[in-house]
């Protein structure tokens, strides 16, 4: 009786995944999330998963998590980028450079609302440029992107070098650093309401998919099911939320605020962080790399290309100008993670973006991605990097030293490169 007990426990919960419709794969990313966020707090005695930690996580992972939704098109049309880094960094030197030195001698100063517009702009138009540049060799030219981008490794790192003679450039603007994390919030009031919206949105989302598949008379969920995905949703946006509103402001820092102002701090007076630009930046980026893997046309070329280039090809696909706007994508992307990473650190050194290849290829690997092309989801990346600054943060806290760290995220890989493969072959999605 109990086999039959423990048999029909079983059964139940695997009809119950069905139902519900989880992804094994994203499910077994979350599971590994939680263990080693579990084991780390363990050996710091609870640190770990406190909410100042939490935030420097988060502000922490969204560098490599924006360039690796970008990784995620590049590997999935078969192609890889070794060079993600160091177009980080030349993309940081020139924005640090034309807050500096380039807008200064035009008139316009430290602290004018145009400069840090300015410098963005121009560094998301060198990140495309060189990225479409990469593609045209790689599309056109037929040379293939291991050594492309090998070969953008070593010049742009060094180009970076150049740009800023060697020297570390700051401060850079007040308005530019608040997009790097601590330094720029909404506060605790603006991110409830933002989590509210999120959840608001993931509902609609959720509602939308059932009529779809009901318009086009394809089988939908019981109702209980979405419901319960929408409550999962609401969860994890609102828990994320109040997990980040929990981090207060130093009391001194407030009161040098209100000092500033000419005001008192009343007594017992706290505030906490919210939600940081940057992460708001990183989710944005999110929402439209999905859309465009999932809603346009663009996207379905992609995937189509990844899965088999030569009928894509036939099927009238431009596949060498589709390489192209990849590339072109991937380094306005790396454009958007170097202002971000050096608004963090509220200047631009040399060594910034070091080894993120590693890392950007990981997390894209980790989170489903697969080497052979056609198969990768944008949320599965961005976890894969979470998952990787979780094991360095981690790994930090309790003292491990750098070069073990790399070593332990380099049998990661290799780890997740393996299960992918024999997922696929358990699945026969090969």
């Amino acid at each position: 009786m109990a086999d039959a007990s423990a048999s029909g426990t079983s059964i139940g919960r695997k009809n119950i995944f069905k139902t519900l419709e989880f992804d094994t794969r994203l499910l077994g990313m979350v599971g590994a999330f939680v263990l080693v966020c579990i084991v780390f707090n363990v050996l710091t005695e609870g640190r770990f998963l406190t909410p100042r930690n939490i935030f420097n996580l988060t502000i922490q992972t969204v560098s490599v998590a924006i360039m690796a939704t970008g990784m995620v098109f590049i590997i999935v049309t078969r192609h890889i980028d070794l060079s993600v880094g160091a177009l980080l960094a030349t993309c940081s030197a020139i924005m640090a450079m034309t807050q500096t030195q380039f807008l200064p001698s035009l008139g316009i100063d430290y602290g004018s609302p145009l400069m840090a517009p300015v410098a963005i702009v121009i560094g998301l138009l060198a990140g495309g440029l060189i990225g479409a540049f990469h593609g045209w060799l790689v599309g056109y030219l037929t040379i293939p992107a291991f050594i492309v981008t090998l070969g953008g490794f070593l010049v742009w790192r060094n180009v970076a070098w150049y740009l800023t003679s060697g020297q570390t450039i700051g401060p850079l603007d007040d308005t530019f650093q608040k997009l790097g994390g601590i330094g720029g919030t909404l506060g605790t009031t603006a991110s409830w309401i933002i989590g509210a919206l999120a959840v608001a949105a993931a509902c609609y989302g959720i509602l939308q998919a059932r009529r779809a598949r009901i318009a086009h008379e394809f089988p939908v969920k019981p109702v209980w099911a979405e419901a319960t995905l929408m409550a999962l949703a609401a969860a994890l946006i609102l828990g994320f939320v109040a997990t980040l509103n929990a981090y207060s402001v130093p009391t001194r820092v407030l009161a040098r605020e209100f000092e500033a102002r000419g005001e008192v701090m009343p007594e017992g007076f706290t505030q906490g962080y919210g939600i940081p630009f940057s992460v708001l930046i990183l989710i944005a980026i999110a929402v439209v790399m999905t859309v465009v893997a999932r809603r346009t046309r663009l996207g379905r070329y992609i995937f189509a290309t990844g899965g088999n280039p030569d009928a894509a090809e036939l099927s009238g696909i431009n596949t060498r100008l589709l390489t192209v706007k990849v590339f072109a994508m991937m380094g306005v992307l790396c454009a958007l993670a170097g202002m971000v990473a050096s608004a963090r650190l509220s200047f631009h050194s040399n060594d910034i973006g070091t080894l993120d290849e590693l890392r950007v290829i990981a997390a894209a690997v980790i989170g489903g991605t697969a080497l052979a092309g056609g198969i990768g989801t944008i949320y599965g990346a961005i976890l894969g990097a979470l998952i990787m600054q979780s094991l360095q943060s981690g790994m930090a806290m309790v003292g491990v030293d750098a070069p073990f760290q790399n070593i332990v995220v380099g049998g990661v890989l290799v780890l997740a490169v393996l299960i992918d493969i024999i997922y696929r072959k358990r699945t026969g999605d090969v």
